[in-house]
């Protein structure tokens, strides 16, 4: 086991970067969430971040054990922010039973962050299907392998589970068969009630700009950093 020093430790408490690629001010916002995200996801794509549409979702269960993940955006429009998952996974127990939820998007490399918030929903089963039609194959029969968020014993037991799903829908003389949808995997929808885009600036006096939802319809409000 490494030791680390107190030496270590401060150097990591020293940590930190001056950001000064640009600004965020109201009026370059779009007037609607769904066109300033996409404006924001354009730059990340373009600027070569690797998983773009990585997302970091926070869900709690209903006694409060806080838990967090990363997993990939599937979807964004004015209903909300879309993902797929096993439905009987962990993150899927707590929205199920406490059907609330927190998502970033951390693009660092742009100094930027998005933050979304909200009540979730199931996506519809004929989303899910169209979704799911997409998947390449090996992560349609990964998903029937994995009994998500259970204890296995070894790695061995996963590839014996996924070994036999791929005989399961190999097909006779080893054609392939179609990999139909499970009863068990779906869609999760984040409902935004604030949509908040995070601009690094220098001395850490950022810009955070945020579109929350009122009875009638949204309104731009600028937080202290």
């Amino acid at each position: 086991m490494v030791q680390r020093d107190d030496g270590d430790r401060v150097r990591m408490a020293a940590m930190r970067e001056e950001y000064s690629l640009t600004g965020l001010a109201e009026q370059d916002l779009a007037t609607d969430w769904v066109d300033q995200f996409d404006r924001w996801l354009q730059d990340a794509i373009v600027a070569g971040l690797p998983e773009p549409n990585a997302m970091v979702l926070a869900t709690a269960s209903p006694t409060g054990e806080v838990a967090s993940r990363t997993v990939l955006c599937k979807g964004v429009d004015a209903s909300g922010v879309a993902f797929y998952t096993n439905l009987g996974s962990d993150k899927s127990r707590d929205l199920a039973a406490n059907p609330r939820a927190a998502v970033t998007f951390p693009w660092i490399g742009l100094q930027r962050q998005v933050h979304v918030r909200g009540p979730v929903e199931r996506v519809s089963d004929e989303q899910a299907e169209r979704y799911w039609a997409s998947r390449p194959r090996g992560s349609r029969l990964g998903a029937w392998a994995s009994p998500q968020s259970s204890v296995l014993p070894d790695r061995d037991a996963l590839e014996r589970l996924q070994t036999e799903v791929t005989e399961r829908f190999g097909g006779p003389a080893g054609e392939s068969i179609v990999i139909p949808l499970p009863d068990f995997w779906g869609g999760w929808r984040i409902v935004p009630e604030t949509v908040e885009f995070w601009q690094g600036r220098r001395a850490r006096l950022h810009d955070r700009l945020r579109y929350r939802r009122t009875t009638e319809g949204w309104v731009i409000e600028r937080l202290a950093p």
